[in-house]
């Protein structure tokens, strides 16, 4: 708000204020009005010019600006809508007080409806709390595998670290930085891949309950989990690129860990896992239908072996 006019020259007859360079290095911050506010500038500024006195331009009811008017204008006043406010301005100057002005052209004030202050220490120490969780659920998870799917575990576990160094690598390299949200895509990603295996392994054991061979078992268990594992990782995709298209920062860096993890996971489970199964069955020790499937009926044993 300008200083008092009858009626007020307030903000909301402000349309502009920037700042310009002028010759040299200094700069000046120029101002533009819509109709009624230039006619109540000229009258304001021909009342005050060559009178010594400034006209005070206030912001929340303190003094951001006092600039005073040349004794030229005392017939007229500044007319046309627009002025210059002159002064020795830095480029940051000028620019700072155009927003100021700017920002009392609002038409509602601006109220901080809340603040929260997170401090470094506690940002650091919940990404290690989480960085922690997500190393203790892979742990418990590579156990899990060994233990109730024998071989094939074994060989996913190596595809589930194959993927862990792949997707930090893919981080490093696009640049992506780990927030909590972050690093909960990257973890629920691992969950993503643990299910692709637990499909072909499972498929595996059927085709082996069924009588086939072992080498057929495998083959049959990829191509079967294979649209299951496409459907899956493609709708998570889907989910993720709606978020990262619609959702805010944190929402983004969750939405982007996940898809990058999704596909990379993908990438293992058809590939590591299945070069890595295809190998252990041409090894003579590792060509044992009780390794790839526990209990496995006598009958069936020596139909696949």
């Amino acid at each position: 708000m300008f200083e008092s006019t009858n009626p007020p020259l307030i903000g909301k007859y402000l349309k502009d204020a920037y700042g310009e360079p002028t010759q040299g290095n200094n700069w000046n911050v120029a101002i533009r009005f819509d109709q009624k506010g230039g006619e109540l500038f000229a009258n304001l500024t021909k009342n005050l010019a060559g009178t010594g006195r400034s006209i005070g331009v206030f912001l929340d009811n303190e003094v951001i600006s006092a600039p005073t008017v040349g004794i030229e204008f005392a017939a007229t006043g500044i007319t046309g809508g627009s002025a210059v406010i002159t002064g020795r301005f830095t480029p940051q100057e000028a620019n700072d007080l155009g927003v100021q002005l700017r920002g009392g052209a609002l038409p509602v004030p601006v109220e901080i409806a809340e603040i929260r202050t997170v401090g470094a220490t506690l940002g650091k120490d919940s990404i290690t709390s989480s960085i922690y969780a997500g190393i203790g659920g892979l742990t418990l998870v590579l156990i899990f595998m060994v233990v109730y799917y024998r071989l094939p575990g074994l060989i996913a576990n190596v595809a589930l670290l194959i993927y862990a160094l792949l997707t930090w690598a893919t981080f490093a390299l696009l640049g992506v930085t780990l927030t909590l949200p972050g690093i909960a895509g990257f973890i629920l990603s691992i969950g993503m891949a643990v299910d692709a295996n637990v499909l072909i392994f499972e498929r595996t054991r059927e085709e082996l309950q069924a009588g086939k061979s072992l080498y057929r078992s495998v083959e049959s268990g990829f191509y079967r989990a294979f649209s299951s594992i496409l459907d899956g990782n493609v709708t998570t995709v889907i989910a993720c690129a709606a978020l990262f298209w619609l959702g805010a920062g944190l929402v983004k860096g969750f939405a982007l860990t996940l898809a990058l993890g999704v596909a990379v996971s993908m990438f293992t489970a058809i590939t590591c896992s299945r070069t890595l199964m295809f190998l252990a069955i041409t090894i003579p020790a590792l060509k044992k239908p009780e390794l790839f499937c526990p209990n496995l009926p006598t009958s069936n044993k020596a139909e696949v072996a």
